[in-house]
């Protein structure tokens, strides 16, 4: 026999503050559409790749095929935002006993997905680090894609990002230390 919830029955203005959430069903399904842009992204730079394969060196190919990762990466950073967003903040999806239901949607919950979101970007800007690290044999010749200060930027800003996570990971820790002691009686 099936449960079937009880229907709560809220006053007006909670019914309006707690049905606002579904506002944000058209920004999900915006992303749905950026990441079938990336699909077309990825489909277009393999192609490049592939036509380009014989006369390309190894330095051009390792950097047609970090772009590549760099759309995968951020295509799965539009997943997480769309399925945990989704889950966390409109309504939940119901996957439950879904063979393809993703393992982390089990225990995901607004902290989790911070903390995944920040090692996403920190992937994505490791991959855009490193292509600019592969170019930075050509600073200071003409037609060099970045300079010096370039570099420097991009390195301070991945660190920043690095400095970041660990922040967030920090205080998410502190928030669940402090839900996990006891409280004492007054």
């Amino acid at each position: 026999m099936s449960q079937i919830a009880e229907t709560v029955h809220l006053r007006p203005v909670p019914q309006l503050i707690f049905g606002s959430r579904w506002l944000q069903l058209p920004l999900y399904l915006g992303l749905i559409v950026a990441q079938g842009v990336y699909v077309v992204l990825f489909l277009k730079e393999l192609w490049h790749l592939i036509t380009h394969a014989i006369s390309f060196s190894e330095q051009q190919i390792m950097l047609v095929v970090l772009g590549l990762i760099d759309v995968v990466m951020i295509s799965n950073l539009l997943v997480m935002v769309i399925v945990g967003g989704y889950e966390t903040f409109v309504s939940r999806l119901r996957l439950q006993g879904h063979p393809d239901q993703p393992e982390w949607l089990d225990h995901v919950n607004a902290s989790v997905l911070k903390i995944k979101l920040a090692m996403a970007i920190i992937g994505i800007s490791s991959i855009h680090l490193l292509r600019t690290f592969i170019e930075a044999g050509s600073i200071g010749q003409p037609g060099a894609r970045y300079t010096e200060a370039a570099v420097l930027w991009q390195t301070l800003i991945h660190l920043t990002f690095i400095v970041s996570a660990v922040g967030i990971a920090a205080v998410d820790r502190m928030g669940q230390s402090t839900l996990a002691k006891p409280h004492k009686a007054a």
